[in-house]
């Protein structure tokens, strides 16, 4: 009898008007956040959304916002998966929320340096972390070159690109 070999994590590729990356994701660490991703991607939500939030040295944010930052209507939010053993650092995926730690939706964001304060802690001050659900595993340049464009304040957000940086398609690879 043979073992059955572990079934492969899904990729995403995520083509911005920058440039494309692909993101892999940990569905044993992160289920119901996988899920829900997944779910907006078969859905097509993130074609013509934004990255309305980007901050040099530390995210790139996105998944939620048109061109004009208005607020696409999402599913309910999603239970907190932070404490699955992944941290936030350089190239991993998170979502987003508030801070209601189970307020995530669609949001997602990139890490472009090691953000361990944006980790689940468990002791005082106790904190419950942003729940990481993947990593870049190509086109991390891409990432660079959005973490790089002019940003202004707009619409009540800061930090959002002069020229928006669109997300133009989001497809799982077979």
């Amino acid at each position: 009898m043979t073992a059955a070999l572990p079934a492969q994590n899904p990729v995403v590729t995520v083509d911005t008007t920058l440039g494309r990356f692909s993101i892999e994701l940990y569905s044993e660490k992160a289920p119901k956040t996988v899920e829900n991703f997944l779910k907006y991607v078969e859905d097509g939500f993130y074609n013509g959304t934004v990255f309305h939030r980007v901050i040099p040295h530390f995210v790139v944010q996105g998944g939620g916002l048109t061109s004009s930052l208005q607020e696409k209507q999402t599913r309910p939010p999603i239970a907190n998966e932070a404490d699955n053993g992944l941290e936030n650092l350089t190239g991993t995926v998170a979502m987003a929320r508030t801070n209601d730690p189970h307020s995530a939706t669609s949001q997602f964001f990139i890490n472009l340096r090691d953000n361990i304060a944006l980790d689940p802690r468990t002791e005082p001050p106790q904190r419950w972390g942003y729940t990481v659900f993947g990593r870049v595993i190509s086109g991390m340049e891409v990432v660079e070159s959005i973490a790089s464009v002019p940003t202004v304040t707009r619409a009540g957000h800061r930090n959002v690109p002069v020229t928006p940086v669109e997300i133009q398609k989001v497809w799982v690879q077979k």
